[in-house]
């Protein structure tokens, strides 16, 4: 049988580069050559597509060291230069300098042959998009796969933009009668021209603490908690770096107290599947940037210590978030439960491409749950495909 030609992406112009790179390795050393001829492609910082013909030094580098599935120090990550030494350059939507060549799909029912002198064009049956945050799961990236009319990886536009967006999916949850935190969302710009009415509107509403975050990005990225008033502005001003819309959430927990954090995988396009429920303790006061990728000391706990009547209920409700946000292909759902014995559980965020390392919180979860990596890989590649044949179902004019 002809191999399935699978592009893998990574990179990116978002703050969750380098993450990207560890995902992209541990994707490349797992899945299964004898069923996929793999074609790395990356994307520099600056958002210049190359074909990375030193993938394997990635994976080699990414591999031989723990350290080096920590992310954040690009000195810590050696082969993050692979991304500057491509082979060749592919244009993305704004036309660039350079070589040129084309992103196109696979032509399925003609099965062309590329002509003499189009060496660079990629033919490509399915994309495996390993991108984390901006431009990468935000639906940016899905929207050009949809135009060249590929089959991806995830989340669709739609299901990417609203899991990115951490104001409009908590308004999708709250439709769906999934519960949520108390929380205020606010404009960068209303909070420059005005901060004390802004303070004043988030003190009558919430209680301190409260965790500050920009409304689109991932990885705990320009998040912060503020316990008081005099650590408000500190964080809002952080968060204001990397988005317009800012989104205040109230603590659970209250002072002194602090929220277990629980984690559920999710699989499926029509028909999801949930993972067992696992927990991160976190080595520092909450699950930020430093302790997912920089800092040892968080643990995580594969299932979580719960009762059978808990774990399937915080199930259930992440697959409702999952068809909430109108996702597609993977998903992982967070989630806040509060301490002591009233046990409630708020749905926190849903994340459209999580982590994928082999020791991230997604693969390990399918792990505990009878599916290893590499099938993941193979069940997502197929699940790209089922979604890509339901599509094709559509007309688009009369």
């Amino acid at each position: 049988m002809k191999k399935l030609r699978v592009g893998i992406l990574f990179g990116g112009r978002s703050g969750e580069h380098e993450v990207s790179l560890l995902s992209a390795a541990s994707v490349l050393k797992a899945i299964d050559r004898r069923k996929y001829e793999v074609i790395p492609v990356g994307i520099t910082k600056e958002g210049r597509w190359v074909t990375a013909g030193h993938a394997q030094r990635l994976l080699n580098a990414a591999s031989s060291s723990e350290k080096h599935f920590r992310a954040g120090d690009p000195e810590a990550t050696p082969a993050a230069a692979v991304l500057r030494k491509g082979e060749s350059v592919i244009v993305p939507p704004v036309p660039a300098t350079g070589e040129t060549a084309t992103l196109v799909p696979f032509e399925r029912d003609a099965g062309s042959v590329a002509k003499p002198g189009a060496e660079h064009v990629l033919n490509l049956d399915v994309v495996f998009p390993v991108l984390h945050g901006t431009f990468g799961e935000d639906g940016t990236i899905q929207g050009l796969f949809e135009l060249a009319d590929i089959a991806y990886v995830g989340s669709g536009v739609l299901g990417s933009a609203t899991g990115m967006d951490k104001d409009v999916m908590k308004r999708l949850f709250a439709s769906a009668r999934l519960p949520i935190v108390k929380h205020v969302t606010f404009l960068r710009a209303d909070w420059e021209k005005s901060p004390r009415k802004v303070r004043a509107g988030i003190e009558g509403t919430l209680r301190y603490p409260v965790f500050v975050k920009p409304a689109n990005l991932g990885s705990s990225v320009g998040i912060s908690k503020a316990h008081d008033r005099k650590e408000l502005g500190p964080a809002i001003d952080l968060a204001a770096r990397f988005d317009r819309r800012i989104v205040i959430e109230q603590g659970v927990g209250g002072k002194g107290k602090k929220a277990r954090e629980l984690e559920v995988a999710v699989l499926g396009n029509d028909d999801p599947a949930a993972s067992v429920v696992g927990e991160v303790v976190p080595g520092k006061e909450f699950y930020d940037y430093e302790a997912k990728y920089l800092s040892e000391g968080s643990d995580l706990i594969i299932p979580a210590k719960l009762t059978r009547r808990q774990a399937k209920q915080i199930r259930e409700m992440a697959i409702a978030a999952f068809r909430a946000c109108d996702c597609s292909g993977l998903a992982r759902v967070d989630f806040l439960m509060e301490p002591g014995p009233s046990g409630r559980v708020y749905v926190n965020e849903i994340n459209t491409l999580p982590g994928f390392t082999s020791i991230s919180m997604y693969p390990r979860l399918w792990a505990a749950s009878g599916v290893p990596y590499p099938k993941l890989i193979d069940r997502l590649i197929h699940l790209a495909l089922e979604r890509r044949a339901d599509k094709d179902r559509n007309r688009y004019s009369l």
